[in-house]
C-alpha cells in the first residue's frame, strides 16, 4: 500500500493517478483535507482509501503494510504571513510522517521547494552542505527550509528518503489553486476572456519588462522523477526538480498564444506591492545531481509542455487521470 499526502492537490493528484497506472495491483491511501469540493475532481477513485489528514496517524495504527510514502501535502500560499500555519502543516506534520517512516522502515519522499533559495544570492544548487545558508523570502519558503535542515540533522532516517525542491510546476489539476496556480493557467484564462495577457513590469534596472525568468517544469516530468527516485532507491538526499533551463515570462506568454494559434498581445502592469519585495526575478535549477544519479529521461521544453497542457487539458477542461494521462 502506498501513501500519498496532498492527494487532492495539484502534484499529489497527478502523482496518484500516475502511480495507479504504474502499479495495477497496488492499493493507495490518499490523504488530504477533502472538504473542498473544487479539489474532488482531481482524485482517482479506484483502489484508494481516502483519509482526512487530521485522522491519518490514528488510522495508521491499523498496521497497514505501507511500501512507500509520498508526502506532498503542504500549505503552499506564498502570500500567507501566518507562520503558525506553516509550522503546523509543513513542519510538525512532516516530522511525524518522517518518524513513522523511520519506525516502519518505509521509503519516504517529501516536497521541499525552490522557494527555499530566496532571491538566489547563494545560487540554485542542491548541495546539502550549503542549505543552511539559504534565505527564503517568505514564511512558506522558510517552513520548507526548516524541514530540510531538520531532516538532514536526523540520525534516524528512512531506508531511502528524498526531499524535492520543486521549481515552477505547471499542468493539469491545478484548477483549484486560484492565485497560486501557474502563470500558464492564468495566461490561458486571461487570453480566453480578454484576448490579451498582462505580465508584471520589472522593478529592477537589471531586468527589462518580461525578462524575469523561472525554471518551468511540466507536471509529467515531476511525477516521473518522483516515481523513479523511489523505484530505483538512488542515493538519499535533497534534489532539485526543474529542467535546468530558465525561461522568461515573455517566452511563456508567447507560447500560450502560439498553442492557441493566436498572435501574441502582451502588456505590462506593476507587480503588486504585497509581493514586490519578495519577488524572485530568476530561478534555474542545477540538475546535475539528479542526472548524475542516473535519471534517464529528457524534460519537456517550455513550448512542448505548454502545448500539451493547453491543447490536451485547458481547452478541453479535462483532468490528469490514471486511465487517460498523456506522457
Amino acid at each position: 500500500m502506498i501513501i500519498v499526502t496532498g492527494a487532492a492537490g495539484f502534484i499529489g493528484s497527478c502523482l496518484s493517478h500516475f502511480l495507479l497506472n504504474k502499479f495495477k495491483s497496488e492499493h493507495f491511501i490518499l490523504v488530504d483535507d477533502f472538504s473542498r469540493e473544487d479539489k474532488l475532481n482531481n482524485l482517482p477513485q479506484e483502489r484508494c482509501r481516502l483519509i482526512d489528514r487530521n485522522k491519518l496517524f490514528e488510522d495508521l495504527k491499523d498496521e497497514f503494510k505501507v511500501t512507500a510514502i509520498y508526502h506532498l501535502g503542504a500549505r503552499t500560499d506564498t502570500t500567507e504571513m501566518d507562520k503558525t500555519i506553516f509550522n503546523d502543516l509543513n513542519v510538525a506534520y512532516s516530522k511525524k510522517l518522517w518518524t513513522y517512516a523511520c519506525e516502519k522502515n518505509i521509503p519516504f519522499l517529501y516536497a521541499s521547494s525552490a522557494a527555499t533559495y530566496g532571491g538566489g544570492e547563494h545560487g540554485f544548487d542542491d548541495d546539502e552542505s550549503q542549505i543552511e545558508k539559504l534565505k527564503p523570502l517568505n514564511p512558506y519558503g522558510q517552513s520548507k527550509q526548516d524541514f530540510d535542515i531538520w531532516a538532514l540533522a536526523q540520525k534516524a532516517k528512512p531506508p531511502s528518503w528524498y526531499g524535492l525542491k520543486f521549481f515552477n510546476v505547471f499542468g493539469p489539476n491545478e484548477y483549484h489553486k486560484g492565485r497560486m496556480a501557474s502563470v500558464i493557467f492564468h495566461t490561458f484564462n486571461k487570453i480566453q476572456s480578454t484576448g490579451k495577457m498582462q505580465l508584471f513590469r520589472s522593478h529592477r534596472e537589471d531586468y527589462e519588462d518580461g525578462m524575469q525568468s523561472r525554471d518551468f517544469i511540466y507536471i509529467q516530468d515531476v511525477v516521473e522523477i518522483c516515481h523513479w527516485l523511489i523505484d530505483n532507491k538512488v542515493t538519499s538526499g535533497i534534489y532539485n526538480v526543474g529542467t535546468g533551463k530558465a525561461r522568461t515570462f515573455l517566452d511563456l506568454a508567447t507560447s500560450v498564444f502560439n498553442a492557441l494559434e493566436l498572435e501574441p498581445n502582451i502588456e505590462f502592469i506593476d507587480t503588486p506591492e504585497d509581493i514586490r519585495d519578495k519577488y524572485q526575478y530568476y530561478t534555474q535549477a542545477n540538475m546535475n545531481k539528479l542526472i548524475s544519479a542516473g535519471y534517464p529521461n529528457n524534460f519537456h521544453s517550455l513550448e512542448d509542455g505548454i502545448e500539451r497542457y493547453v491543447k490536451d487539458y485547458l481547452v478541453q477542461g479535462s483532468f490528469y487521470c490514471s486511465t487517460s494521462s498523456k506522457s
